[in-house]
């Protein structure tokens, strides 16, 4: 059995669960990690985990590491904006190591960021190797789960994409990411400044629409609060009646003037019902739907993972979800 050795640059809580998550596979082996918090540098990759010692230290260079360790995949986890995560992809391709990362801006730049996508294409391609950004959103539910539904269609009119999630059992990064708790100035302020967002719904209309073969000529990101209707208390926070409980955001893009692609974002804590749900209206109409919803934390781990068995075999350069054969799990 050949065992894939990774580097993982990126060690906050996403990072340190994919750590457990690699730890679980026999054919996959962590041989370095790399992060630039201080407190974190020195200290064994395993105990960060919260699981048994790895005889990993976490380094602060990305060089020492690959010197030391020869891996084979990098798994980046550290920035949603391609403009922060561009450099730290040109230096761990220049070691000639591709690239799985969360980055959701990097999920389909080719329209919202086409000279940082040709700047990083251009380097993986010089030094033969893949870089790919997935996760369950972008990565999947919202794009390339639709487009694999649309292999059955005829023709189709319209594809509109809804992710309700109850947050109160998520990471409280991503809770924090939503909004929960903030009162209404406080959640406009952020809105505002751009801190307050889902990112990737863009990326996920392009996405769709380049397999669909529609020219995309406007698309909107529409964002709001769900507020609470009354008191909230959970293990991590307390939202009063009237603050933000997280946040609805809604893309659309457009196709000649008519609304084509519909993605519905919505994750609050407490909210009543989480469920994923697709909706293709064409020939035939398809409406298939995920009760309980997906877990995105537990997603977007898995499919970090699953990805790399497919990146090591791509052809080189910047790759999206919908380039690779299928990813999905092994052991």
């Amino acid at each position: 059995m050949e065992v894939i050795k990774i580097v993982q640059i990126g060690i906050g809580p996403l990072g340190q669960k994919i750590t457990r998550y690699i730890v679980e596979r026999k054919n996959l082996k962590i041989v370095g990690a790399v992060d630039s918090d201080p407190s974190k540098i020195g200290k064994d990759l395993g105990e960060l985990s919260s699981i048994s010692f790895l005889n990993v230290p976490v380094l602060k260079s990305l060089q020492e590491s690959v010197k030391n360790n020869k891996p084979d995949v990098a798994i980046l986890t550290t920035a949603s904006e391609i403009e922060k995560i561009a450099p730290q992809i040109e230096e761990i391709v220049s070691f000639g190591l591709p690239v799985v990362t969360t980055c959701e801006e990097l999920a389909y730049p080719w329209q919202t960021a086409p000279s940082f996508a040709k700047q990083i294409d251009e380097s993986a391609k010089r030094k033969k190797v893949s870089v790919l950004s997935t996760g369950v959103n972008p990565g999947f539910l919202m794009d390339s789960f639709p487009i694999a539904l649309s292999a059955v269609c005829q023709k189709i009119d319209r594809v509109k994409v809804s992710r309700i999630q109850n947050a109160e059992f998520r990471r409280v990064p991503f809770q924090k990411k939503i909004g929960a708790g903030l009162s209404l100035d406080a959640f406009e302020k952020k809105r505002q400044e751009g801190t307050l967002r889902h990112v990737g719904l863009t990326e996920s209309m392009h996405m769709i629409a380049n397999r669909m073969g529609w020219m995309i000529d406007k698309t909107e990101d529409i964002l709001t609060p769900v507020i609470a209707k009354e008191k909230i208390v959970t293990k991590n926070l307390t939202i009063e009646a009237g603050f933000a409980a997280g946040v609805q955001q809604i893309g659309k893009g457009y196709v000649n003037g008519e609304e084509k692609i519909t993605l519905v974002f919505r994750a609050a804590v407490g909210e009543r019902i989480s469920e994923d749900t697709i909706e293709i209206s064409g020939e035939p109409n398809i409406v298939s739907t995920i009760k309980g919803g997906i877990n995105g934390d537990v997603a977007t781990c898995a499919i970090v993972i699953n990805a790399i068995k497919q990146i090591l075999k791509a052809e080189p350069g910047l790759r999206t979800m919908t380039d690779l054969p299928m990813v999905s799990y092994f052991r």
